[in-house]
């Protein structure tokens, strides 16, 4: 199939993208598009019947561990740190008047 790229379709391009191209560089464009087009029309003769779609190209697991709940919660052990300990949490300086 030829691909065959418009002047109407350049500057409806350069128009979305924002560009003010000469007439080099459309005509520079349009063959780029061309050729593009041509190679995605290359790639859909691919036969890819068994090929399983995807949406990472390596595979995505969870990496969260479980939330497993556990009747030690170390409070002991971190008030052990603490410069001073009250109602038992961490003693802090008041900070406003």
């Amino acid at each position: 199939m030829a691909n065959k790229i418009n002047d109407e379709t350049i500057e409806y391009v350069g128009i979305l993208a924002k560009l003010e191209l000469t007439e080099e560089e459309k005509e520079q464009a349009k063959k780029d598009m061309e050729e593009m087009l041509s190679y995605i029309d290359m790639l859909n003769e691919l036969d890819v019947s068994g090929v399983e779609p995807m949406s990472h190209v390596f595979p995505v697991n969870n990496v969260f561990r479980e939330d497993i709940p556990s009747e030690i919660d170390g409070r002991e052990d971190t008030l052990k740190n603490a410069p001073s300990e009250k109602n038992g949490g961490f003693e802090v300086p008041k900070t406003i008047g």
